[in-house]
């Protein structure tokens, strides 16, 4: 079975507040919100372990860059899509869940399915402090930390990514959800590439406004590309038709290789009322 730990560090200084679990439904799928429209996961109740939302397939990308991972880390559970998909279609793979809001776990268990196995650990800790923990020890952490505002990831510091980096094994990678019409987006890629030394990719924005980084410690591919997107705008408008092209081959030949089809429903602020179930 799998198993929950309890944190028993100091508390965290990340700008976290215990927020409302609550809910929704459109047809066949459920979403996660934090007591507002934001939508923070979705499941359809008829194909559990499918990624709904075009964002958590892309945060999937880094199966086109590495063998299938012995040893991954979700940071932020949500509804735990990430972990479900994990869980069914890499089997040699154990995942790590990092939530610091215990009514999140109880939903991904109640409401989303999140299966009880031995392959699947939840921890119960601000992902900040966790992440301090770690040395070498994941091939790869896929980071989705949002409040209920969803103004930016809530651990956005170099200090951060630099904790993520040394918790990467030698080859490793890190998938980053970013907004990219939010002025959160610019920092987050300056932090990223100084903590990264430079090995980060950003695809494009998706219609939903998300925006996945690409984050690698080992040896990624060639800089000289111009696949690698650059801090400055000068560089970021050198590349963008390159890294544009590339990152299409990304999405397409990641639809292919896990055969989903797009999604079209849009992520946020879908068109119904909060339920008012919550934990």
């Amino acid at each position: 079975m799998s198993t929950t730990k309890k944190s028993t560090a100091k508390p965290s200084k990340t700008r976290y507040k215990k927020e409302p679990v609550t809910f929704s439904e459109i047809g066949d799928v459920r979403y996660l919100h934090f007591g507002t429209p934001w939508v923070q996961g979705a499941m359809n109740v008829r194909r559990p372990y499918k990624l709904e939302l075009e964002y958590a397939r892309m945060m999937m990308a880094y199966l086109l860059f590495r063998d299938e991972p012995k040893r991954v880390a979700q940071l932020g559970m949500g509804c735990a899509s990430l972990t479900k998909f994990t869980y069914k279609y890499l089997p040699g793979s154990h995942s790590t869940v990092v939530e610091l809001n215990p009514d999140v776990i109880a939903a991904a268990y109640g409401m989303f399915r999140l299966p009880l196995d031995e392959r699947i650990e939840v921890v119960e800790q601000d992902a900040a402090l966790w992440v301090e923990t770690q040395k070498a020890a994941f091939d790869v952490l896929q980071i989705d930390l949002y409040d209920a505002s969803a103004r930016g990831p809530v651990c956005d510091s170099v200090a951060f990514y630099s904790a993520c980096f040394e918790a990467l094994n030698t080859d490793g990678m890190a998938t980053i959800n970013l907004f990219g019409d939010h002025p959160s987006f610019e920092k987050n890629m300056r932090n990223l590439h100084e903590a990264f030394g430079g090995r980060v990719i950003a695809l494009p924005e998706i219609h939903e406004g998300n925006r996945i980084a690409l984050a690698f410690k080992g040896a990624p591919m060639m800089a000289a590309s111009g696949l690698f997107s650059q801090p400055s705008p000068a560089a970021a408008y050198a590349g963008r038709a390159m890294r544009h092209d590339a990152s299409m081959v990304l999405k397409k030949g990641f639809a292919s290789r896990l055969s989903m089809k797009r999604v079209t429903r849009p992520m946020m602020r879908p068109r119904t009322n909060l339920l008012s179930s919550s934990f």
